[in-house]
Formats: C-alpha cells, structure tokens, sequence
C-alpha cells in the first residue's frame, strides 16, 4: 500500500485541503512567499508539497509547531516525521501525502525545490481573510496618524 492510499483510508481531509490549512496556518503565522505545490502527476511518494520561508529560527519554530497543533487536534493528522527542527534552516514536516518544507531564505534560495518540481502544479493560495473587526480599525486610523512623520522644528 502506497503512502497515499494509507492516508486515503483513514478519516482525515484529502491531502489537498491540509496542504491548503497548512499554507493558511504559515499566513496567519506572518510566513514568507508561501507556495503549495500539486505533485500527484509526478510522483507516488507524496501529494503536495507546502513551501514557505520565515525570518528568524524562533518564527519557523513557531509555524511547525502551530502546524503539528492544528492538524493533530483540528484535522486529525499525525506527523511522520520531522527534520531539521533543531538546526531551523530547513524544517521537513512530513505527513505522509503532504510534506511542509519551511526554510531560512538562504537555504530555500539554495536549495530551490521550486525548480526542482518545475513540472509540479502551482497551487493557489486563498488570501488570508481578514476579520472586520480589524478591517474596520485599519478604516478609522485618522489621516493625522497615517501621514508621514512631521518634520523636526528648525532650531
């Protein structure tokens, strides 16, 4: 039995509604050029690899264990496996159909898994929606407090 029809068989939501959880969880999480990539065409190992980049080792801590969180207690997903945690230059979550590579951007850079799957289908990330209460505050800041800095008096 392949790793796909494993998970296929079990309870959960197909690989491609968690990558795209996966992806809104990097969102919500301030992650960096995030990319879900469809491998089913290419490849019997996996479904879809999640890609994205985060700005200090602290953040892609933040953003692995948020995922590993939300698919255990939300989607009812065990991790495989995971690589790279301690060293957070490159982290693998692997959830068997769906695979999380979340990078230090020198190392994403380097190791460019986009142009390595060229051939893989560029999923599209729905855009974070934003709460209106949120919305709404952003709308009332007063032109005053949006403006630029004002100039320091001359002396």
């Amino acid at each position: 039995m392949t790793r796909k029809s494993q998970k296929a068989s079990a309870n959960l939501p197909d690989a491609k509604t968690r990558a795209l959880r996966a992806a809104q969880i990097i969102q919500e999480m301030k992650g960096l050029d995030i990319k879900v990539l469809d491998l089913r065409e290419l490849t019997q190992t996996f479904d879809f690899f999640v890609i994205a980049s985060g700005s200090s080792r602290r953040q892609l801590h933040a953003i692995s264990e948020e995922i590993d969180n939300v698919f255990e207690k939300e989607l009812g997903d065990v991790r495989r496996s995971i690589c790279g945690y301690q060293e957070s230059l490159w982290i693998v979550l692997d959830y068997e159909d769906v695979v999380v590579h979340l990078f230090e951007p020198e190392k994403r850079e380097f190791y460019a898994l986009e142009d390595l799957w060229g051939k893989a289908i560029d999923v599209p990330v729905p855009a974070l929606v934003v709460p209106e209460a949120s919305a709404a505050a952003a709308e009332s800041v007063s032109p005053t407090e949006s403006a630029a800095p004002a100039e320091p008096a001359s002396v």
